[in-house]
């Protein structure tokens, strides 16, 4: 699937090329963290996939539990993160951030990774009520 996208402030734009049924929902702290969120949600892709269109990210390289070292990119301007990225010799894969993706309504998550430590409300919010549009 053909999909573009970009920051929140529009520094930064690029397309992409993806395979949706590879959306997955993560749950691990870093994306929590990151996402200032209960999870972030992610699309597999390669480097050949990815094309920056406008702008220059900026990166931050973490080092996970595991001690695998993760570049973050994100917009210099909005911090809009991008993708996160395995730092080091043949690492190709990434995962890009599904929310600066313009068709992301049509990114259905087939997966979640890191369960263990997922929020337990996150796992079934359909009880939470719902309002349309933020209350006045």
């Amino acid at each position: 699937m053909k999909i573009d996208g970009g920051c929140f402030c529009g520094h930064v734009s690029y397309r992409a090329e993806i395979d949706p049924s590879t959306v997955a929902i993560c749950h691990c702290t870093d994306c929590q963290r990151h996402a200032a969120s209960a999870y972030g949600v992610v699309v597999g892709i390669v480097d050949e996939q990815f094309e920056l269109l406008t702008g220059e990210l900026k990166t931050y390289v973490k080092t996970a539990d595991s001690g695998t070292k993760r570049a973050l990119a994100f917009c210099p301007e909005c911090g809009t993160r991008i993708y996160a990225k395995t730092v080091g010799e043949g690492s190709r894969f990434f995962g890009l951030r599904t929310g600066t993706i313009n068709q992301r309504h049509e990114l259905t998550p087939s997966r979640q990774l890191w369960c263990r430590s997922a929020h337990p409300w996150a796992m079934d919010i359909r009880a939470i009520p719902k309002i349309e549009t933020q209350p006045s």
